[in-house]
């Protein structure tokens, strides 16, 4: 039964996207990230609570396969803000972020953290 398991979470690996945008927050890579360290021993993997697996191993073929977006449709592909998913995901893409924090770093934060990475660059040489 152990091994039955393990081909289906890797099929659910398999399937489940990655998104490249989100380097290191996406989904799909923590889920792969947790399979393999739950199938340490591969198919020969024994657990100790088999119902608390197969209840999670649904729980996520669910959300992968869309059944609730399916079965409570929105009226609308926007929210309250307006914006829409494709300006959502460029928002949330991790350079975007690492941007948006630079930005938000006073000038005397700036100038520290340049002076700072040139003193470690000529430490190194």
């Amino acid at each position: 039964m152990a091994a039955s398991r393990y081909r289906r979470f890797l099929k659910l690996c398999e399937e489940w996207p990655v998104d490249e945008s989100r380097r290191g927050r996406d989904l799909g890579a923590v889920l792969r990230q947790r399979v393999a360290q739950a199938f340490k021993e591969g198919e020969n993997t024994e657990f100790q609570d088999p119902e608390s697996c197969d209840q999670m191993y649904e729980s996520l073929s669910r959300l992968n396969s869309n059944y609730y977006r399916e079965k409570y449709p929105r009226l609308q592909d926007t929210s309250f803000t307006e914006i829409t998913v494709d300006e959502y995901r460029m928002v949330l893409a991790t350079d975007t972020l690492k941007q948006m924090d630079e930005m938000k770093k006073g000038m005397w934060t700036r100038l520290k953290d340049k002076f700072n990475a040139k003193s470690q660059d000529e430490m190194k040489e």
